[in-house]
């Protein structure tokens, strides 16, 4: 491989500056040094979490059952901070299901279970040969299709971390070799056994980044590293530097490194990139060359294996999907000896609950800790507020007070207090003569306060959508109220008779339903302008936090202007309220026989509603079985509607016009009709908005009914509406459904609604049933799984349904064909 112009310098050994705090706990890094590098044979499964790397999980591109070779892909990135996944091995995929993942929630997450053949085969590979001539967007898209993630704790996606360092011109481009932590020898045994890959994968980011200055900081405990490092930086004449740190924990955090080899010092709240700064640590640098130079993605990774549990602590080259529990046994671990089982090293790791959970792609070491080398922790005492953990602090934090803010959950000042600059190396707890766990108290804090953000910004999503919602419905309600305005005002007034009557005492009372007209619809616009002007002030608010000056002077008239509008409206209704004139009764004669009919036409509508309500129960029996309660029920609304008659038909007598009395007898009947479109009308309108309630409700759970549901309210609002014309035009209406020579079929209407309603609902639970059999079938069910599901029984009782309630159309179908 040619060798990558670097920049010129005179210097391979860089200038090393000095961080607040620190500590320096025992570094037990020369038990898992013994010997030479392992390579464990081949589990008997391997589980891939396809969540290895902060961010979004991986999608799964297999099925349960299908052949792999090495290195193919299996699943493929879920969005911009995500990663894909390769299958370590050649084998077969024996599930895709929920399993213990390395992770200190202890919690499960979704898997791929792979079966490996153990033949080893290897997919083509496809090398990146000509990644100097070909654009580095394209270098980091064929990375990203290689999962190369950060190896050196974090697992931030490779690809989006070169991506970010564009954004200011680089000054440094460090390589992480410290391994500060105690126990952790990997990167130390990586850069023995992979001495040039590393060189030649800094050079390849050094080509994507192209920073003024490439220095490699390791501690000066490894000094084979260091010096196979020199020897071959200086048989290249390579331009990369090396800078040797005091040992001294946490001198591998990203931040303190940046600060032990430049001086500057990362603002709070602030990336290493921002101050024109990129950081990678080496097994990434390795993983780079191995998938541009070699094709190979990343499968595998080193892995210190260590502990006083283990007879042969080492470091192996494993596997991504290995359980821990088989590299325990490949290192003799003795169970008598093991206390605590460690991912990651005794300062930063977690405790594993299962031996049973894989490696991934972050995994650098696995601590079995016996009893004597990690004793339990001491109890938790009072602060004496002795200030050891602020010297040990190594981001210059004061954990003596974020930790009272914690305990007495005063979350917005600890934020203040730059918590979230707290790194967690537990340097503070290390050092605390009180055994306070001070780390876990701000683990706690920062979570609770991710938690109460992420409630704030869904609490404001709610809030918008309900707004919205609120103005949609008041403009709706506007709408409707001005429509039946327009109605009423097309109504026919009352006949000439009635004019013809009373000529001088219609006068006063005729300003009076103009009026009523006229504040209805000031109450209408009323309504529409306050709507518009919420609108107006939510735009504003918007137009204020993003600062656009031009558009908030804009929307700040629009909004004032509303405001004068709409307070012109109010007043104008004021205005009409009080010139409304008080009814006045015309005569005592003409009024006494009004008790007579409101009686009268309360008991009609009492016959009614009995009606409909015994209809319906009627329908409920006929539909269910004997049931004593609904026979009850309607023997009750029986007697409840032969007293309601009774009482019709007393009233309707008493009612009758006596010899004196000059009434028309047509004109009683069309008021009889007239009643009676008018309870129509009311029912109808009910059926509306029951059916519009219930369309909203399969709405927001996406139920499978729900164009039924639609096609039933289209039909309810058509009948609603044409009772509605009926209604305003009582004079030509009425008549004519008096001579009608053949009554309108309702109940076989009705029936025929019904049907159509029916059928819609079974076409619909074959198709729900289609699809759920469907899925299970792509989630690798096998069919026994399949057939114990409820959903082959609810495909055959709806296919049933179905066929029942086509037969009479098809039946009707063929007697039309065959006349």
């Amino acid at each position: 491989m040619p060798t990558v112009n670097m920049p010129t310098t005179n210097m391979q050994t860089a200038n090393t500056f000095s961080f607040h705090g620190g500590i320096h706990p025992p570094e037990n890094k020369a038990q898992s040094l013994q010997l030479p590098l392992g390579r464990p044979s081949l589990p008997s499964e391997l589980i891939l979490p396809l969540g290895q790397h902060i961010g979004q999980s991986s999608r799964p591109l297999v099925k349960v059952g299908d052949k792999v070779l090495k290195g193919e892909t299996i699943a493929i990135s879920n969005g911009f901070l995500s990663s894909f996944l390769h299958a370590p091995t050649s084998g077969t995929i024996a599930a895709i299901e929920e399993r213990l993942i390395a992770h200190p929630s202890g919690l499960s997450d979704l898997c791929i279970i792979l079966t490996p053949d153990g033949d080893d085969s290897w997919t083509t590979l496809e090398p990146l040969s000509h990644w100097q001539e070909i654009s580095k967007t394209d270098v980091l898209a064929y990375l990203s299709e290689m999962g190369i993630i950060g190896m050196g704790g974090a697992g931030f996606p490779t690809q989006v971390k070169l991506q970010g360092a564009h954004k200011n011109p680089l000054t440094h481009f460090i390589i992480n070799a410290a391994e500060c932590e105690p126990y952790i020898t990997a990167d130390d045994m990586l850069i023995r056994e992979k001495t040039l890959e590393l060189v030649l994968g800094i050079e390849i980011l050094q080509h994507l980044v192209e920073a003024d200055n490439v220095i490699i900081g390791i501690e000066d405990n490894k000094p084979t590293a260091i010096a196979a490092l020199k020897a071959l930086l200086s048989k290249r004449k390579s331009q990369i530097q090396i800078a040797v740190v005091p040992t001294k924990y946490p001198s591998g955090g990203e931040k303190q490194l940046i600060q032990l080899l430049t001086g500057k010092e990362v603002p709070s709240g602030q990336y290493p990139a921002d101050i024109g700064i990129l950081c990678q640590n080496v097994g990434t640098c390795v993983a780079v060359h191995d998938a541009i130079t070699l094709g190979k993605p990343l499968i595998s990774r080193f892995t210190t294996l260590t502990g006083d549990a283990l007879k042969n602590p080492q470091n192996v080259e494993v596997l991504l999907g290995t359980p821990v529990a088989h590299l325990l046994a490949y290192a003799d671990s003795e169970p008598k000896k093991l206390s605590r089982l460690i991912m990651g090293g005794p300062m930063m790791g977690y405790t594993l609950n299962s031996p049973d959970v894989p490696i991934v792609k972050t995994s650098n070491c696995i601590l079995a800790a016996s009893k004597k080398e990690l004793p339990p922790p001491a109890p938790e005492q009072a602060c004496i507020r002795c200030g050891m953990c602020e010297q040990a602090c190594p981001a210059s934090l004061l954990p003596q007070q974020l930790l009272w803010f914690s305990k007495s959950q005063e979350f917005e000042k600890a934020e203040h207090h730059n918590l979230f600059d707290c790194i967690e190396c537990g340097a503070c707890s290390y050092v605390c003569p009180s055994s306070i766990p001070l780390v876990q108290y701000y683990r706690h804090s920062k979570s609770s306060i991710r938690e109460a953000r992420e409630a704030t910004v869904k609490s404001d999503l709610a809030k918008q959508r309900f707004e919205a919602r609120k103005a949609r419905q008041d403009a709706e309600a506007a709408e409707k109220e001005a429509k039946r305005l327009a109605r009423q005002k097309a109504t026919p007034s009352k006949t000439t008779d009635t004019k013809k009557a009373a000529p001088a005492k219609a006068a006063p009372t005729a300003a009076a339903p103009a009026i009523n007209d006229e504040s209805k619809k000031l109450k209408v616009d009323i309504a529409i302008g306050k709507s518009k002007l919420k609108k107006l002030q939510k735009q504003l608010l918007e137009a204020q936090e993003n600062e656009h000056v031009e558009e908030i002077n804009n929307l700040q008239l629009q909004v004032t202007n509303q405001e004068k509008a709409i307070a012109s409206l109010e007043e104008q209704l004021t205005q009409a309220a009080s010139a409304a004139p008080t009814a006045q009764p015309t005569s005592t004669a003409k009024a006494s026989p009004a008790p007579v009919n409101d009686e009268l036409k309360k008991a009609k509508v009492d016959v009614a509603l009995i009606g409909v309500k015994l209809k319906k129960l009627q329908k409920q029996l006929a539909d269910t079985a004997d049931d004593q309660e609904l026979k009850d029920k309607i023997a009750s609304f029986e007697a409840d509607l032969k007293t309601a008659q009774d009482t019709v038909s007393k009233l309707g007598e008493s009612a009758q016009p006596s010899a004196n009395t000059t009434t028309v007898e047509p004109k009683a009947a069309i008021s009889d009709e007239l009643k009676k479109l008018k309870i129509d009308a009311a029912i109808a309108k009910a059926a509306v908005k029951k059916v519009e309630k219930a369309l909203k409700k399969a709405e927001e759970i996406n139920a499978p009914e729900i164009e039924a549901i639609r096609q039933q309210l289209q039909e309810a609002q058509q009948r609603a509406d044409e009772l509605e014309k009926a209604l305003a035009n009582p004079q030509t209406n009425v008549p004519k459904a008096e001579n009608t020579a053949t009554p309108v079929n309702t109940d076989a209407a009705d029936a025929a609604k019904k049907r159509k309603i029916d059928l819609a609902i079974a076409k619909a639970g074959v198709k729900k049933a289609e699809k759920n059999l469907q899925l299970l079938k792509e989630q690798g069910k096998g069919e026994s799984e399949i057939t114990a599901s409820e959903w082959p029984k609810k495909l055959i009782e709806a296919q049933e349904k179905l066929a029942e309630l086509e037969a009479p159309i098809h039946s009707q179908t063929n007697l039309q064909e065959n006349r």
